[in-house]
């Protein structure tokens, strides 16, 4: 079970970072698909560390640093994919907001790097630890889809 966590999340950072490469050719619709592929990886990610979290899934520290460099990676590169012409289609989840407080998106970003820095700068070692980090983490993903996403329910 472990491998095929650590697999997904392979993939998921992998997909974060090759759109960060990508990120001066892509626009509209290609933008939107981007975004979406790292909110995917931060969704993977969630999943597992919310699943240790919980005791679902056993806490192991190397798959704790692989959830916490998912995001980072995405974190890093996510913000270069909300150009002009991507404010629309792609089933987008984006709020309008987003292109009127640009400003105020960019700072939701930083405090999700900073976070995910802080975790990869001192590894959580056990649980709690993980915990501590994670929590944080998740803390800014939700100000910002509070803030910046679309409720589609």
């Amino acid at each position: 079970m472990i491998r095929s966590l650590t697999l997904a999340l392979l993939v998921s950072s992998a997909v974060a970072v090759g759109a960060a490469y990508a990120q001066d050719m892509i626009s509209g619709e290609d933008a939107i698909s981007a975004r979406q592929s790292i909110m995917k990886s931060f969704g993977a990610s969630a999943k597992v560390g919310g699943g240790m979290m919980k005791g679902e899934i056993p806490y192991n520290p190397a798959v704790g640093a692989m959830v916490i460099a998912t995001i980072n990676a995405g974190a890093h590169s996510v913000g270069h994919f909300f150009p002009e012409d991507s404010k629309t289609g792609g089933d987008t989840e984006a709020s309008p907001k987003i292109w009127e407080d640009m400003a105020g998106f960019n700072a939701k970003i930083e405090e999700l790097q900073s976070s995910t820095e802080m975790a990869m700068a001192s590894p959580p070692a056990d649980l709690d630890a993980f915990k501590a980090a994670f929590g944080d983490i998740a803390k800014n993903c939700k100000s910002c889809h509070e803030d910046y996403k679309l409720d589609k329910n």
